[in-house]
């Protein structure tokens, strides 16, 4: 209150998506590290595709395959939200978990990329990569075969949790992340 105004936005980063209404009780949860549930719940619902989210949720609770393309989806509304890194730090106790390594932006980038040299069919199939199609995708996307085995092992992880969730798993895996979240009920 130096200057006898209120404040309406503050800057939560470098581009114009990164201002945000201000509001003091939820800044003093983020600065204790409590989070910031509200914003991101608002943040979602303002840059989620509503369509494209219910259509990945009927398809996982009908058991059908998730794919690469829904991946990459994924991942596409992440960063529209602002990254991992933005998301991690309005989840009440993530902002002090260390971030996984390859969370960075510049590696969502690269994922994106990777899957960006894959063929439609391909991201169909993840089955259908082989060894020389793995070399074709690292040497389209400018990366490494390794990363791409990367990819492809991370992909396997969301897949999994995509079955756990459209068997009704979704409490069993909550409990599992009870315990590696602290502040978590």
């Amino acid at each position: 209150q130096i200057t006898g105004k209120p404040l309406k936005f503050i800057g939560v980063g470098e581009k114009p998506n990164g201002l945000e209404a201000f509001h003091p009780e939820r800044m003093a949860q983020r600065i204790l590290g409590m989070g910031d549930v509200l914003s991101l719940i608002e943040q979602a619902h303002s840059s989620v595709d509503m369509v494209e989210a219910k259509k990945l949720a009927d398809k996982v609770k009908k058991g059908k395959d998730f794919d690469l393309e829904d991946f990459k989806t994924q991942i596409l509304q992440m960063k529209k939200m602002g990254g991992l890194s933005a998301l991690m730090d309005k989840l009440p106790g993530a902002g002090q978990m260390n971030m996984p390594e390859g969370a960075d932006d510049k590696s969502i980038n690269r994922v994106e990329g990777i899957i960006n040299s894959m063929t439609p069919l391909e991201r169909r199939k993840p089955d259908l990569i082989k060894a020389s199609r793995k070399r074709r995708i690292a040497a389209g996307a400018g990366v490494q075969v390794q990363e791409v085995n990367k990819l492809l092992n991370q992909f396997e992880q969301a897949q999994k949790m995509m079955k756990m969730m459209g068997k009704g798993g979704l409490s069993k895996m909550m409990r599992g992340m009870k315990g590696m979240m602290p502040g978590m009920r």
